[in-house]
């Protein structure tokens, strides 16, 4: 098993030599896992607990599952991630079956979704994934150094075969047909000088997810940090893993990775969010002034409306004693409610 430290590196445009999707042409047509297994180090965001996450290669048809390595027994398997376990969605995406839970899944499930990996068992010593950087950088560095593995099966997709849209006030999401391919096109709106207005348009690939996405990290308010620890947030927050924002704009002496760093990350969260389908999406996404909680909202609205997807090519059963992704259980209502 590869081990690295969570400090990530600039990532290069191209995938490693050992990976199975090349960055020019788009994701495998096969399912792809893990060559090996990789384990990083860090801390939650939220929590400050220290936070070992392993990556491990998983069977044909096993999707993304999570184990918690910290619980004994049968309350350790977590199973596959999927929407319908999501049961908090403020300031992070918290999954949770029966009485256990883990936090902050949104970037882990955005590397994954963002380079292709269908197949991979997730494993993790505490409730909170950690943050590293606050970006993505990491886990796709992780998964380079150790590369994918093409397997047998054909690579599912979820098909948008209509627009379904969820509106709170002036903020909305909503997924749309696409003739093939995943888009993003995502608008937000802060009334701060450093931020304002941004807007960005995005089809995901590896390439574009690497060069444009996996470095844009998490951000928050300084005027904000009180309320927050006392709501328990931001508890491991610092310039390390986050862009601090004062009233004359970022902290970090480093500066922003990218001008529009803000809408950039706002597209990885969504990208992760909505990788919780089960499957990759074929369609558009667009959203304005969206968040976890509306990520979440249009997942439901899609899956409550039969008519506005469809599996392809048909799912096929996992090897014996692999973990079965949720797309038996996608037309379920989330098992608890929507607490953001």
């Amino acid at each position: 098993m590869t081990r690295l430290k969570s400090r990530a590196r600039q990532l290069a445009p191209k995938t490693s030599s050992r990976s199975v999707s090349d960055p020019e042409r788009g994701f495998s047509d096969r399912q792809s896992t893990l060559r090996e297994a990789v384990a990083l180090e860090g801390v939650g965001v939220h929590s400050n607990a220290p936070a070992r996450l392993i990556l491990h290669p998983a069977e044909d048809g096993a999707g993304v599952s999570f184990y918690r390595s910290d619980l004994a027994g049968e309350a350790a398997a977590m199973g596959p991630a999927a929407w319908s376990q999501v049961c908090a969605t403020e300031l992070c995406t918290t999954l949770r079956v029966g009485d256990q839970s883990v936090a902050t899944v949104e970037h882990v499930m955005a590397a994954l979704a963002g380079l292709g990996v269908d197949n991979v068992l997730v494993e993790i010593d505490g409730p909170e994934a950690p943050v590293f950087d606050g970006s993505a950088a990491a886990i796709v560095e992780a998964i380079d150094e150790v590369g994918l593995r093409r397997q047998s099966a054909p690579r599912r997709q979820l098909e948008i075969l209509k627009t379904v849209r969820v509106e709170r006030g002036d903020a909305f999401a909503e997924l749309s047909p696409a003739a093939s391919g995943f888009t993003l096109d995502v608008e937000i709106l802060f009334e701060h000088a450093a931020i304002g207005r941004q807007r960005k348009a995005l089809r995901v690939d590896p390439a574009s997810f690497r060069r444009e996405i996996a470095r844009a990290r998490t951000f928050g308010f300084i005027r904000d940090i009180e309320r927050l620890w006392r709501a328990g947030f931001a508890l491991g927050a610092s310039l390390e893993n986050s862009i601090a924002i004062g009233d004359d704009g970022p902290l970090n002496p480093e500066g922003l990775r990218f001008r529009d760093e803000f809408v950039r990350h706002k597209m990885l969260d969504a990208i992760g969010d909505l990788a919780l389908a089960g499957a990759p999406i074929q369609g558009a996404f667009r959203s304005r002034c969206s968040g976890h909680a509306l990520n979440h909202a249009i997942l439901q609205a899609l899956f409550a409306d039969r008519s506005a997807w469809r599996l392809t090519p048909a799912a096929i059963a996992p090897r014996r004693g692999a973990v079965r992704p949720d797309i038996g259980g996608l037309v379920q209502l989330a098992l608890a409610p929507d607490r953001s």
